[in-house]
């Protein structure tokens, strides 16, 4: 066992953004299979729903562990979470990478955001 080991950054947030983007959840799938694979992370199960004239949710699980998303475009408002496994290399980085792409293509705007080292 090594007593250094941390598991890795989880960053949490509250974001608000556009209407639109809120509502695609296509769009959204496209970016994050994008982010997969610039990150050069390993996809291994996914489920997208998207809720009828309203938003959707979504999970990606990685090797690395995972990255979640659910909308409410009634309110301009998504909750977004992304967290990868520190165990062969720190991810810490393309944690960030991940969540700067995702606000970077919703144009989003933090209400909360926390960074956990677990």
């Amino acid at each position: 066992m090594r007593a250094t080991y941390t598991p890795g950054l989880h960053i949490l947030a509250t974001f608000t953004a556009g209407n639109e983007l809120l509502q695609d959840m296509l769009r959204c799938r496209e970016l994050f299979d994008r982010l997969i694979a610039e990150l050069s992370l390993q996809k291994v199960g996914e489920t997208y729903h998207s809720f009828e004239g309203a938003g959707y949710t979504a999970t990606v699980c990685l090797t690395e562990s995972h990255v979640a998303i659910h909308t409410w475009p009634e309110f301009g408002k998504a909750t977004f979470d992304v967290f990868l496994s520190n165990y062969n290399n720190d991810n810490s980085d393309k944690v960030r990478q991940f969540y700067a792409g995702v606000v970077a293509f919703f144009g989003a705007t933090d209400i909360q955001k926390f960074e956990l080292t677990r």
